[in-house]
């Protein structure tokens, strides 16, 4: 059974390497500050003790006030996990540094957390979108996507196929 490391076991051994990096720790978590973030995943990864090899998700998370990103890490040589999280910067820029330089399987989750929620990850070489079209209007997953600028409503009225929608091509049914 994997063992889970607490934010607060692993906010103590980042501190052992890198005071001040770490930003807040809880039982969940450990949060570091943005201009630490690789230089603490690299250490994570390579270092023998921890040889957390494998991150297994990054997720981007709207908390009203700011945006944050989730980094969860699996360590398979030692059979244990942890998260890591990172604040993105203000909520009219939400930015990080990116962690392809780490992992370079990050970069289409990075993609995704930039489509859905609009987190920029500064050095990703292909930060572009990834579910929605070039031009979408605004980032679904925020919390405040209903509320565009001049009033306006994002996506459909109605689902493609119902009455009266036109379908790209074949008119209206």
């Amino acid at each position: 059974m994997t063992t889970h490391v607490t934010g607060i076991e692993i906010a103590h051994l980042i501190d052992g390497q890198f005071p001040d990096a770490v930003q807040d720790a809880q039982p969940e978590f450990a949060a570091v500050k943005p201009e630490s973030l690789v230089q603490v995943l690299t250490w994570l990864r390579d270092d023998s003790d921890q040889a957390y090899e494998f991150l297994s998700s990054l997720t981007g998370v709207d908390r009203i006030q700011w945006f944050e990103v989730a980094y969860h890490l699996e360590s398979i040589k030692h059979n244990r996990a942890a998260t890591i999280k990172v604040r993105a910067g203000d909520r009219e820029n939400p930015v990080v540094p990116s962690a392809v330089p780490v992992w370079p399987g990050a970069q289409l989750q990075e993609r995704e957390a930039y489509d859905l929620l609009g987190i920029v990850f500064e050095g990703n070489p292909d930060l572009r979108r990834i579910f929605l079209w070039d031009g979408f209007a605004g980032f679904p997953l925020r919390k405040d996507y209903l509320n565009l600028p001049g009033g306006q409503m994002p996506g459909l009225e109605r689902f493609p196929g119902e009455p009266g929608v036109e379908l790209s091509g074949r008119g209206t049914e």
